[in-house]
């Protein structure tokens, strides 16, 4: 039997440990929290928060593997009355439809990858409709400037989040029931998780056998001391907002003036916040010369016009940055086979969001962790 040690447990090590145990391997895990999860952690106490608005696409390599072993469910369910809330700003108005362009746009199923994406766009359905799209695809890129991006890269996240019916689902109880669920299954399968056990270099392992580094790529490019491990990534400011409920609320505002976004989760999961109140949760992507405070000024018109007196009406709050961390960006001519290989030789495999795998958000940590699984035990 062979003995596989995987290196932080969020997503992609929970992913890598109870693939690797289901193959017949001897698994132990080591995180250096307390806590399992990762970014996909939610927080405790009333307010049940997400590091950043987390969801599932169910178009994603990962959906049928985590379906297959009952760990999707239970699910939250957006009524059909709150579906159509859906909000944009354009021309500093809020719209309930996005302009025609934009929608033939999220037909298309290919871009190239040596054009930005604007470029791209522009082309294919005129300027409105280019500078829109990629204002919308700020909600899953991170990016404060998508549009300068591979075409490519930008469309796929692009089309996926513009999809209807919506691709996008989410955990009952935000993503941590989800890693709950995933570590008990991993258990029951036999691997061993230790939590506050910070790993500083591969020597201080206990076992012998293939590693699987499932971190941040700033943490592994430090475990592993290479150099070489490094890859653009996004920086966003984060607010969560906890409202006094009021009727006629946006479920989500996307703003097609510039990069940003808000959604009200409690539309679809009332167990995230008491009753009574709404959780709002917003992410305005932060450009090179701008701060996070000046990221949250300008998000707040988005605020005002999808959440009118929210102001007077907020009960909570918290404010964050989240830099590095919110997965992979390809810049124009490359794409995600130019990112740090999953295979770092010596027996040592990488997993996660901004690794050499294909997908959107989270479906790259896992697709990254089944190929680290797959090659650790060829």
């Amino acid at each position: 039997m062979t003995h596989l040690t995987v290196v932080g447990g969020g997503f992609a090590g929970l992913t890598a440990a109870l693939a690797a145990a289901e193959a017949g391997a001897e698994v132990t895990l080591y995180e250096a929290h307390r806590a399992l999860g990762g970014r996909a952690r939610t927080s405790d106490g009333p307010y049940r928060t997400n590091d950043g608005p987390h969801a599932l696409y169910n178009g994603g390599a990962h959906w049928p593997w985590l379906k297959r072993r009952g760990l999707l469910r239970p699910l939250a369910q957006l009524p059909p009355h709150e579906g159509l809330r859906m909000r944009y700003r354009l021309g500093d108005a809020l719209r309930r439809t996005p302009p025609l362009g934009l929608l033939r746009l999220a037909r298309r199923q290919e871009a190239p990858v040596d054009e930005p994406f604007h470029d791209w766009a522009a082309r294919e359905a005129g300027e409105e409709a280019a500078r829109a799209a990629a204002c919308f695809a700020a909600v899953s890129t991170y990016h404060h400037d998508p549009g300068t991006l591979s075409a490519a890269f930008t469309q796929e996240r692009f089309r996926r989040s513009a999809k209807l019916p919506p691709e996008a689902h989410y955990p009952r109880g935000g993503w941590g029931e989800l890693i709950a669920r995933m570590a008990d299954r991993a258990r029951e399968a036999g691997v061993r998780i230790e939590t506050g056990a910070r790993i500083d270099a591969l020597g201080d392992l206990p076992d012998s056998g293939p590693v699987v580094v499932a971190t941040t790529l700033d943490a592994a490019r430090r475990l592993l001391k290479d150099e070489t491990l490094s890859w653009p990534s996004g920086r966003t400011a984060l607010l969560d907002l906890a409202l006094e409920r009021r009727g006629g609320d946006a479920f989500a505002v996307s703003d097609l003036d510039g990069p940003g976004w808000v959604e009200r989760f409690t539309a679809q999961d009332r167990s995230l916040a008491p009753d009574g109140i709404s959780l709002i949760q917003a992410q305005f992507p932060v450009a090179p010369e701008e701060s996070r405070d000046d990221a949250l000024e300008r998000g707040s018109r988005l605020l005002d016009l999808g959440y009118p007196g929210w102001r007077d009406r907020t009960v909570h709050t918290s404010k964050a940055m989240a830099a590095h961390r919110t997965g992979a960006i390809d810049i124009v001519g490359t794409s995600w086979r130019d990112r740090p290989a999953v295979d770092r030789g010596g027996d040592v495999y990488l997993a996660g969001d901004q690794v050499a795998a294909p997908g959107v958000l989270s479906e790259v940590s896992f697709s990254s962790a089944l190929e680290a699984v797959r090659l650790a035990l060829r």
